[in-house]
């Protein structure tokens, strides 16, 4: 006679609903991107630049939607991790390489819009496309460096329960975390305040009439000042830090107390807000560029009338350019 195994797990109409939230943010994470990824791709011409940071942000937002988001659906339904510690390893290390990898990504992005306003008539000459390409790789090399040390460590990663995702474990690497906090956080914070703090104190200026004597760099500094990507950017950077700040700040509290909140739900709903910062830079870009729907158009014409690819390209730059 086989000897009893241990209970077949629970399956609540609470988890079923969880797992549903989770595999349906995954799919507009992924659509979402995709979209993103597709259509700068598509449109190589372009002489923005931002679309080299913007194009690395989708990937990072890919990735979790890909390798992160749905290994934690079925977890969800069965209350427990089932893949064993070498995956949940891996996916606690994506999830701290690919936030840091943001964090920088938005930094570069900071840097790139105060440069078109501090510097307008030599933009294009100090931000090309290889420079920013070149960012974006060291960005992506020393991110995963980086955060390997907890990787290659001899603590097992934490499966949280509440919300369904593995996390590496950084219990014995205070002084570790403490330095990473202040590598990636400290500059990318103070250089995004800086940059949007001078940008937004020069449309102040530019708008109560403070007469600049130099009118070519007046005239450009205006032009500069009219392209909404400045306004953009800041709101993905600010729909970011909105979107993990309140779990930052529980899971701050909870370590300075040494307690934890015993509320299973708001650990479930906070971590997946911020997962769910992956999905929205898709709709802030529809919205509030008007580049980015040209694009966008231009891709769907392309996927339409792939023949007319050649001549649709041409139209896209002259547009381009008539901006």
């Amino acid at each position: 006679m086989r000897p009893a195994g241990p209970p077949a797990p629970l399956v609540t109409l609470e988890a079923i609903t969880q797992a549903v939230v989770i595999f349906s943010m995954g799919v507009a994470i992924i659509i979402s991107n995709v979209l993103i990824i597709a259509t700068f791709l598509n449109a190589r011409g372009t002489r923005d630049v931002i679309n080299i940071y913007l194009l690395s942000l989708a990937v990072a937002d890919l990735l979790v939607g890909v390798l992160i988001v749905p290994l934690s659906v079925y977890p969800s339904v069965v209350q427990q991790w089932v893949y064993g510690d070498v995956v949940c390893r891996m996916v606690g290390y994506l999830e701290v390489t690919l936030w840091n990898i943001s964090v920088f990504t938005f930094m570069w992005m900071a840097v790139d819009r105060y440069l078109a306003i501090r510097k307008p008539l030599r933009y294009e000459t100090l931000q090309t496309r290889t420079r920013c390409q070149c960012w974006m790789v060291f960005t992506w090399i020393s991110m995963s460096m980086l955060c390997c040390p907890p990787l290659l460590g001899f603590n097992p990663p934490i499966f949280d329960p509440d919300a369904y995702v593995c996390m590496l474990n950084w219990g014995d690497m205070w002084a570790y975390s403490a330095t990473l906090a202040i590598l990636v956080l400290g500059p990318s914070m103070l250089t995004i305040v800086y940059a949007y703090s001078y940008i937004f104190t020069m449309y102040k200026k530019l708008r109560s009439g403070v007469p600049i004597h130099d009118k070519e760099y007046a005239t450009a500094l205006a032009e500069a000042l009219s392209n909404p990507t400045h306004i953009m950017s800041f709101v993905l950077i600010l729909t970011f830090w909105l979107s993990w700040t309140p779990y930052i700040g529980v899971r701050l509290w909870e370590h300075f107390t040494a307690s934890r909140l015993q509320v299973p739900f708001l650990h479930f709903a906070l971590v997946w807000l911020g997962v769910l910062n992956s999905f929205w830079k898709g709709v802030i870009l529809l919205t509030l560029s008007p580049d980015f729907r040209l694009l966008v158009r231009f891709f769907f014409l392309t996927v339409c009338c792939r023949g007319n690819k050649a001549r649709l390209q041409a139209e896209l730059l002259n547009m381009d350019m008539d901006d």
